[in-house]
């Protein structure tokens, strides 16, 4: 991809938010970092955009965990 003023690949995004590819082409994909342009397969991702907040999704019925009690985790007292 030629160089474009303003804009970085998903690679170097990746390298900057220390993520995998896969992700920052989710997260494009998806429309979760602004102002993104897709070109055939590659992405152009805005220099300055902030990296988006990682959602974790519970299965339903699921509690959070929370902190264990000391003697519960095998921890000689």
């Amino acid at each position: 991809m030629d160089k474009l003023n303003g804009y970085v690949t998903a690679k170097e995004m990746a390298e900057r938010w220390d993520v995998s590819v896969r992700q920052v082409q989710f997260w494009c994909s998806e429309d979760k970092i602004e102002g993104v342009v897709q070109f055939g397969k590659s992405w152009a991702i805005p220099e300055n955009v902030p990296k988006p907040t990682r959602t974790v999704k519970m299965k339903p019925g699921r509690k959070p965990k929370t902190d264990t009690p000391d003697h519960k985790r095998g921890d000689i007292l």
